[in-house]
């Protein structure tokens, strides 16, 4: 493709997380000329042991946090681009506190994309499908690029602001930016406070799992590799302003893939406790990645959820020094909740 991006050195925010880091092990393991600098805060979804492995002559760990202008003022200028997964990604915590949302997902969006401007840097900002707000479950569309932003939550609320940021600075400033939306990833690494992996340690540790409301809520689920190789694609090869949906047609509603990890794991398809649901909760979220497949090339390979599955409830059997120390203070907070 002409006028493909190469970048020989990235820097990616929030690479100490699930996504982020999963997509910093995937550079390395597949573009064998780029450097990789990883800025990461360490909040609590933050962790170090997400980056073992990585070699030392080809990443750098930096910690801080993206809403420091000075920070970035130091490491901006000797990147090529910028690739943005920091986030406060929760939904939970965004409806009990909604203000740490608002200073990482918009302010520090801003930080970045002002240091971006100032040294002509790529910018790829990695966002949610839960921008477009839910669909209805009997509604056989999908989320497009065209789809109005209607976010519910106060966590989709400020990633649909960031969105609009990044694309004022397109506009406004020419800066080189590319936003990508994309469906609920899953795999190894995934902080336990979320869906899959909260189910699959609540089974190992003998609790019961729980099923928000009635559990009819459809999500598209994507292995986390495949929305690796789809950021890049995009960052080398999707065109400045644009806006690429990421999905690898995954519908599964909440209720099958928990009865899917149960019988995984031994237990009956009953052996869970239904929790009240959470306020404001989405109904369903598909996205129509055709744009992103017709224009870059771009396929995932992990096509087959139940391989993926069973490789995710490996992962975290076999990790479990990974997540055990957190379990009980998540379990904690949950229980709080009534959840």
């Amino acid at each position: 493709m002409e006028n493909r991006f190469e970048p020989k050195s990235i820097i990616v925010t929030g690479g100490a997380g699930f996504i982020g880091s999963n997509f910093a092990h995937w550079v390395i393991d597949n573009q064998p000329d780029v450097h990789v600098t990883v800025l990461d805060a360490l909040t609590y979804a933050g962790n170090l042991d997400n980056l073992s492995g990585l070699p030392e002559d080809r990443f750098t760990f930096v910690h801080g946090n993206i809403c420091d202008a000075d920070l970035l003022d130091e490491i901006v200028p000797s990147s090529d681009a910028i690739v943005h997964f920091a986030a406060e990604s929760h939904n939970d915590n965004s409806i009990s506190d909604p203000a740490p949302f608002i200073r990482t997902n918009v302010e520090g969006t801003f930080q970045l994309l002002e240091a971006a401007r100032k040294n002509g840097t790529r910018f790829h900002h990695v966002s949610t499908d839960e921008v477009y707000g839910d669909l209805a479950l009997d509604d056989p569309v999908k989320f497009t690029e065209d789809s109005p932003y209607f976010p519910s939550s106060p966590y989709s609320s400020s990633k649909a602001a960031s969105d609009m940021l990044v694309r004022a600075w397109n506009r406004t400033y020419g800066l080189d930016v590319t936003i990508s939306n994309c469906s609920n990833n899953y795999g190894p690494r995934q902080h336990i406070e979320k869906f899959i992996p909260r189910q699959i340690t609540n089974i190992l540790c003998g609790i019961r799992p729980k099923l928000y409301g009635d559990g009819k809520n459809v999500r598209d689920w994507i292995h986390t590799e495949d929305h690796s190789s789809a950021v890049w694609e995009i960052l080398t090869k999707g065109r400045s302003g644009e806006t690429y949906l990421i999905g690898a047609d995954g519908e599964k509603n909440n209720i099958d893939v928990l009865r899917a990890i149960l019988d995984r794991m031994g237990k009956q398809s009953d052996d869970f406790d239904w929790v009240r649901d959470r306020p404001g909760h989405d109904r369903r979220y598909a996205i129509d990645s055709t744009k992103l497949q017709r224009e870059l090339g771009w396929r995932p390979k992990h096509t087959d959820f139940s391989e993926g599955l069973d490789d995710t409830i490996a992962w975290y059997t076999d990790n479990e020094s990974w997540w055990k120390d957190a379990k009980d203070a998540v379990e904690a907070k949950y229980a709080a909740q009534g959840q």
